[in-house]
Formats: structure tokens, C-alpha cells, sequence
């Protein structure tokens, strides 16, 4: 079975486990948050830049999930949902986030060590530049890049014009552009 079987079969077995869960079935619940908590997660995480606050986002996404449940129609409306509510709530705690004091790098922990072999360098300074785009710009680089959206699908998910998601991707690529180019220069 290739990725793309799996992924469909998962699909249909969510399709039936949503009528489940707003029936109040706590397993199905259960089924659709290991389903999806990966993705919740790592939004808020890429936005928040923070692992902690980020678990905190997940956490309140899905209580708020669990108490909107019956409003959602189909699985492909509850991804909807939560990448919606997920982008909306991390981009305004990042927000809220900028009036408390910053750790210097001293202070910060060590991340976790990843599983795979990757050039970690051009991690973290990619990981900076992407967290120094302002909040917006932030959201919509992660939704593209990470969640592979579409600018249509993103314009949904942020509730914004397509042709806005468009000029906010385009400066932000820019602006990661010039920072990397600022960054080159440096090393030469």
C-alpha cells in the first residue's frame, strides 16, 4: 500500500468516525485527535516557535473542537476547522506574546534531536528567519510550506483574499530571500 492508499483509507475511516464522535462516542473522539494532533501541533508550533505554548494551542484547539463538534459536516470541514481555529489562535497568542520578556540563547533549551540526518545549521537559521516574519506572514510560509496549502485553500483557512495570501507570500519569500542573502555575504 503507498502513502497516498493509506491516506485515503485513514480518510474513510475518519468519515465514519466523525458521525461517531458528535454522537458523543469518546472512542471515535479519541480516533480523530491522534488523527490530527500531529498536524495541530506542528502549526502551532511553527508560529509560536515555542514547544510549550504550542502542546498549551493543541490543547485548547481541541477542547474547543470537542464543544463545536457538531457543527462540522464532513472530515475534509473538521481539517478546515482546525487548521482555521489552529492559525487564528497561535497568531494571536503570538501577538499577546510580544510584550513578555525574551530568553536570551543561553537560556533557551537545546532542542530535541531529530531522527533523520539534516544540515542543522541551515535549520536553525532558516527556523530564525521564518520566526522573524511578523505573525501573518509567519502563518501563511507554514500553511504553504509545511501543510503544502494551496493560496486558496490558505485564504480560506485565514479568512482573507486570495490575492492578500498572494502579496503576503510574496513578501515574506522576499524578505527570506534578502535575509539569506545578508546571510551569504557574512560567510564570504
Amino acid at each position: 500500500m503507498n502513502v497516498a492508499n493509506i491516506a485515503e483509507a485513514r480518510e474513510a475511516n475518519l468519515d465514519d468516525t466523525l458521525p461517531k464522535a458528535i454522537g458523543g462516542d469518546p472512542a471515535a473522539f479519541a480516533s480523530i485527535l491522534r488523527a490530527h494532533q500531529a498536524m495541530v501541533f506542528s502549526l502551532a508550533y511553527h508560529v509560536l516557535r515555542d514547544r510549550g505554548q504550542a502542546e498549551d494551542l493543541a490543547q485548547e484547539v481541541f477542547l474547543l473542537l470537542h464543544r463545536n463538534l457538531a457543527a462540522l459536516k464532513s472530515t475534509e470541514h473538521l481539517i478546515f476547522w482546525l487548521r482555521k481555529v489552529t492559525c487564528h489562535r497561535a497568531i494571536d497568542q503570538a501577538r499577546r506574546r510580544r510584550f513578555w520578556p525574551r530568553l536570551s540563547l543561553e537560556q533557551a533549551p537545546e532542542p530535541a534531536a531529530a531522527s533523520t540526518v539534516r544540515d542543522s545549521m541551515l535549520d536553525r537559521t532558516l527556523g530564525r528567519m521564518v520566526e522573524s516574519l511578523p505573525e501573518r506572514q509567519r502563518a501563511i510560509i507554514v500553511l504553504r510550506y509545511q501543510e503544502d496549502l494551496e493560496p486558496a485553500e490558505i485564504a480560506e483557512v485565514l479568512g482573507m483574499p486570495v490575492a492578500t495570501v498572494k502579496s503576503y507570500l510574496q513578501r515574506a519569500l522576499a524578505l527570506l530571500r534578502q535575509k539569506l542573502g545578508r546571510v551569504e555575504e557574512r560567510r564570504l
